[in-house]
């Protein structure tokens, strides 16, 4: 796979900003406790599932406080549709706890505070700063790993090492360039089926929609462990 030159990262960077600038997060919250929750459940889940879970769950439990005494199979009840609920259902429990005793019912906006609450891995947390502060973070999702690949941005195994390259050469305006590829690997680049005609970056792609689409290629990122 080729790899985008300065050329054409200048190019990639104009199009995210010219079409994706302002662009939020499709997860359904109204303060940081539920933004946080939304986006523990989205781990592997879409966030349409997510949004259809999360208004009978928030109603029930509408605060760190309340869900920190919550009784784990009534939790599960509400999650159940959702992928990997029974871990889910007790890292959500465990991170209200977490944030009634250490942090005063507050969800924290300092990164390595978000890391060492339950369910809050490096991805949740960089996209929780992302969407609450906006951020100069990457966070990479399997939709934000398939297209830095298929664009010639990074050819990493991990997310990690994708999460460098990317804050290596994007730099800044992160949270828009994170917010850019969610949705642009959603909609338009998808895994399989990608809409390759008429896309303005067709020009800089380095697939020819052929990259994680013939099976020849791998554009899932490899996992050290799953962050619920």
């Amino acid at each position: 796979m080729k790899k985008a030159t300065k050329k054409d990262i200048e190019f990639i960077r104009d199009y995210f900003l010219k079409h994706y600038s302002g662009m939020v997060t499709e997860l359904e919250f109204r303060n940081d406790y539920e933004l946080l929750i939304a986006i523990i459940l989205s781990a592997q889940c879409t966030d349409k599932r997510v949004n259809m879970i999360t208004p009978a769950l928030f109603e029930a439990f509408p605060s760190p406080k309340a869900l920190a005494i919550a009784n784990l199979d009534d939790v599960k009840e509400y999650l159940k549709t959702c992928s990997f609920f029974n871990n889910k259902a007790e890292n959500i429990i465990k991170m209200a706890q977490s944030v009634v005793a250490m942090h005063d019912g507050k969800i924290p906006h300092e990164h390595a505070k978000l890391i060492k609450l339950a369910g809050v891995g490096n991805k949740t947390a960089n996209v929780f700063l992302i969407e609450a502060d906006g951020a100069n973070l990457m966070a990479v999702d399997t939709h934000v790993f398939r297209v830095s690949h298929r664009l010639g941005l990074s050819s990493a195994k991990t997310v990690e090492a994708t999460e460098a390259d990317l804050v290596k050469k994007l730099k800044d305006d992160l949270h828009i360039f994170h917010q850019a590829m969610v949705l642009f690997g959603r909609y338009k680049c998808k895994a399989v089926a990608p809409m390759c005609d008429g896309c303005e970056l067709k020009v800089v792609c380095k697939s020819d929609g052929r990259f994680g689409v013939d099976g020849k290629n791998d554009t899932k990122p490899k996992k050290k462990k799953q962050e619920a």
